[in-house]
């Protein structure tokens, strides 16, 4: 099994600028293009910068959040600057979360690294915790070696 551990986080919030996944939820080729072309374009037209220019720590948030039954995706930061009309304050819940550590050369193979070990392996094989919905993230850390490193946080339960 992969490499995992359940940590106790305080509650969060991330401000984020997002866009809606039009992909089915089956579809990971579709989500992951859509995902990257989102990336792509917040990082042409000034957003990433932005964001990163308002957050009170170096930590980029790729957040998956189900919004009234629309799947989104955001970019976000924990920040205390007041969210413009097009963001949303995205509240992540005190408890247990699964975190994935990992590196890649990347920010994309890294998201899409870390919600394959999770989703495909840590979280089938789990009998202890399960993820029962809310948001969860791919956090993007820093840089070392000539890879971005980071870690995906999702919400758990125990059994």
């Amino acid at each position: 099994m992969a490499d995992y551990s359940i940590e106790t986080k305080d509650s969060f919030t991330v401000l984020g600028i997002g866009t809606e996944l039009k992909s089915h939820y089956t579809d990971y080729a579709g989500i992951n293009k859509e995902k990257s072309d989102f990336w792509l374009a917040v990082s042409q037209d000034g957003t990433l910068d932005w964001l990163k220019s308002i957050a009170v720590n170096g930590y980029v948030f790729a957040v998956n959040e189900a919004v009234n039954n629309k799947m989104m995706h955001y970019a976000g930061v924990m920040t205390e600057t007041p969210a413009p009309e097009e963001a949303r304050m995205i509240q992540f819940p005190k408890g247990e979360y699964l975190v994935v550590k990992g590196e890649a050369k990347t920010a994309d193979q890294l998201h899409n690294m870390l919600a394959g070990i999770a989703f495909g392996q840590v979280l089938p094989e789990a009998r202890e915790f399960a993820y029962v919905g809310g948001p969860n993230a791919t956090v993007e850390m820093g840089n070392r070696n000539g890879q971005i490193y980071g870690e995906m946080w999702i919400p758990v339960v125990r059994k």
